[in-house]
């Protein structure tokens, strides 16, 4: 594991160090007063202040800090100027792209303006968001039919022309930056993942490498801005993903427990050996090893698919344990035949082997942490019969946080709502800090928490239907300006269908477009609604007039078959509700309702259209506590009231701009 960078700083001597530590305080927070009277909406935010204050307290003493920062409160600025001000090399990771583009785009370049600290910043993303210059250099040669994947077809041809095109002028290579977003197939023969890229000192073009050059960048840059997924595999690396780095700033910190089991698993499919029979064919020319390679892959496939919705307990069982040894040897002789290829080879033959050789390498290490998964962790088969996933996955994930993470790193964690026992179930040592910042938010005076106590409950027959009539009357008194989100894709669509036809407002759902694009659509098109599911709970900001009623269909309970979950409450036993799916519940309800009140001057309803939340004696009351202090009500007609109200209010002031002479 890395260590972090020392000497940045002389550490004070113990007599001065809390005067240091409060003095830095105070310096963090006159320098976020400073640059947020410079904001167009500047408003007064305690709790901004309060979050500036502990983390300029965390990085100064070393000492983790969980803070939990409602909506509004103004999180990212918050921490930003104490990290900038601390003269130390920070990593910020978000777990949504949206934030991501915020904070480079928006709130970094704000400060650059307004902080009175020059600093550098940069932006890392993961190998496979870059263009590979090599991969690019042998799609378009002489035999550049080896390489293309399929794209020797007419708008494959036309996509690589733009991508070659684009490649002559970007100085970043990444895949966000054309204003067309290839494709992932023709992507795909442009890029390396990790399990594929042999490193820039085994390749040709390692000189000019963009994921190189912006590796470079990171290095040199005081804050660096990555997704939580990146940095959980630089912790499963062992460090070796990022630069050297003093304090972490986890954002969205209630999916970072997720993210960790996901990066430090594994997974396989079938089409891992279909990758590399298409790499190994492009440079031997063997069409049996290749064959061989494909058969194999097709019978683990097959198996997987047998096994879809399982979870693996103990024993994989013979057929699979036989499909994967079998495919273990056929990636042996592949690897073997790659190593008699001469390094001196001409063209591209040497690149082409030791990305093979890498793909295969990691595709036997793969193989082998399956076919001897420990206590601690869980297997089982997910995604759909013609492409099955394997997965490996830790059933804990303290243990690896505490010795990769939290020995080493000064770490603070934040979000608009920290599940109850995160800190536990991090790992997160005895000594941290922790602070609830609140949100400046009139939540009583401008929202009301409607529960439709009278629906049948959730899995009776007769739910779905009377769910419809319920949902098409809100709308109605509304005028549309809804965000409907729905535990499953199935009840969206249901609902979209029934309620599209019945209102004279415009209805979206999720599949209609890119998600940014619908949130353009809906926040410009005031009276429209739409419609989608746990993607659009979180990450999703339509502040203003375009959005009065939001509406979550059921509780958010997991599945209690997912495996990972499963897995989870068989350690926690009697406690299991308790412990995994109340705080994922609550959490997940509370980012929903966020959604609604993005500033201070919004107003609406939120609409939870499952009686259990106003019902249910063993759990509501924790759940409630959990979302923000908004007035409640069981009855359908206060919560129409106060729509019909906003919607009046809105379409009176349009009307009077309409008369209002102009200049």
């Amino acid at each position: 594991m890395f260590s972090p960078r020392r000497g940045r700083r002389r550490r004070a001597p113990p007599a001065r160090r809390y005067r240091a530590r409060v003095t830095f305080a105070d310096d963090a927070v006159a320098a976020l007063d400073a640059v947020t009277s410079a904001l167009a909406r500047g408003e007064e935010r305690p709790g901004q202040r309060d979050m500036c204050r502990a983390v300029a307290t965390s990085i100064s003493s070393g000492r983790h800090l969980v803070v939990q920062g409602g909506t509004g409160t103004g999180k990212s600025l918050a921490y930003l100027v104490p990290v900038l001000l601390s003269e130390r090399t920070v990593v910020v990771a978000t777990a949504t792209k949206a934030l991501q583009d915020q904070l480079a785009d928006k709130d970094l370049p704000f400060l650059a303006e307004h902080l009175d600290r020059p600093f550098t910043y940069a932006v890392l993303k993961g190998r496979s968001n870059y263009l590979c210059r090599q991969r690019l250099n042998e799609a378009t040669g002489s035999d550049a039919q080896l390489g293309l994947d399929g794209l020797d077809e007419r708008p494959g041809v036309d996509e690589l022309a733009a991508i070659v095109a684009w490649a002559a002028t970007t100085e970043t290579g990444d895949r966000a930056e054309p204003e067309r977003e290839p494709s992932a197939r023709a992507w795909n023969s442009v890029s390396v993942g990790a399990r594929e890229c042999p490193g820039a000192s085994r390749c040709p073009q390692g000189d000019t490498c963009f994921t190189e050059q912006a590796r470079t960048r990171a290095s040199q840059a005081d804050v660096i801005v990555v997704n939580t997924h990146l940095y959980g595999l630089h912790l499963a690396t062992g460090g070796a993903l990022l630069p050297e780095h003093d304090v972490v700033v986890i954002d969205e910190a209630h999916q970072l427990e997720e993210t960790i089991s996901a990066t430090a698993g594994v997974d396989l499919t079938a089409g891992r050996f279909s990758a590399l029979a298409r790499l190994t064919g492009a440079i031997i020319a063997d069409d049996e090893l290749s064959a061989d390679l494909e058969a194999a892959g097709d019978r683990i496939g097959d198996v997987l698919a047998d096994n879809l919705g399982r979870r693996l307990r103990g024993n994989l069982g013979s057929e699979l344990r036989d499909s994967l040894f079998g495919g273990r040897q056929k990636a042996e002789a592949v690897l073997s035949a790659l190593r008699k290829i001469d390094d001196a080879a001409g063209g591209d033959v040497a690149a082409r082997k030791q990305r093979a050789m890498k793909s295969a390498t990691a595709l036997i290490d793969d193989i082998d942490v399956i076919v001897d998964i420990p206590d601690t962790d869980v297997a089982w088969v997910e995604g759909f019969a013609d492409n099955a996933v394997l997965k490996v996955a830790p059933i804990d994930v303290a243990a690896l946080l505490a010795a990769t993470l939290f020995e080493t790193t000064t770490t603070i964690l934040t979000s608009a709502t920290i599940p109850s026992g995160l800190a536990e179930r991090l790992g997160i040592p005895d000594g941290h800090d922790e602070l609830d910042a609140g949100s400046p938010f009139d939540y009583e005076a401008n929202a009301l928490l409607y529960c439709a106590a009278h629906l049948p409950d959730p899995r009776s027959d007769s739910y779905e239907q009377e769910l419809h009539a319920e949902l098409e009357a809100l709308i109605v008194a509304a005028g549309g300006r809804t965000l409907a989100l729905f535990t499953s894709y199935r009840a969206m669509q249901a609902a979209a269908d029934v309620i599209g036809p019945r209102i004279p407002w415009e209805l979206a759902t999720q599949n209609d477009l890119p998600k940014p694009a619908l949130i353009r659509n809906f926040t410009a098109d005031e009276t429209s609604c739409l419609f989608a599911t746990m993607s659009f709970w979180q990450g999703v900001d339509v502040p203003g007039p375009s959005l009065s009623l939001v509406t979550i269909d059921r509780l958010p309970f997991p599945r209690p078959d997912e495996p990972l979950l499963q897995a989870r409450r068989e350690r926690a036993r009697a406690d299991a509700f308790r412990v995994v799916d109340l705080p994922r519940a609550s959490t997940l309800l509370a980012q929903g309702v966020g959604r609604l009140i993005r500033r201070s001057d919004d107003r609406g309803v939120v609409a939870v259209l499952d009686p259990r939340l106003a019902t249910n004696a063993r759990y509501r009351w924790d759940i409630v506590r959990s979302l923000p202090p908004m007035r409640r009500t069981r009855t359908r007609a206060d919560a129409e009231a106060v729509l019909r109200e906003i919607r009046d209010t809105r379409t009176a002031l349009l009307a009077a701009d309409e008369v209002t002479p102009t200049a």
